[in-house]
């Protein structure tokens, strides 16, 4: 596997675990939040992060020229 997709992983992870570690109860209310709503909504809510994920990755690739 490229290193280079290690390293956005490793990035990935960093970023996610900042929210719990810095402000646990906001992020607690959160997740309670999300867990009430419909699932129709949290489809649209993942469709819409795979997007921009793509789009982003799609980005750094061009500028990068890998």
């Amino acid at each position: 596997m490229n290193p280079t997709i290690w390293m956005v992983i490793g990035l990935m992870l960093v970023l996610e675990g900042l929210g719990p570690m810095l402000f646990p109860a906001v992020w607690r209310k959160m997740i309670s939040a999300l867990a009430t709503l419909p699932d129709t909504l949290l489809r649209r809510f993942g469709g819409g992060l795979v997007v921009a994920g793509c789009v982003i990755y799609y980005m750094l690739r061009s500028k990068i020229g890998v």
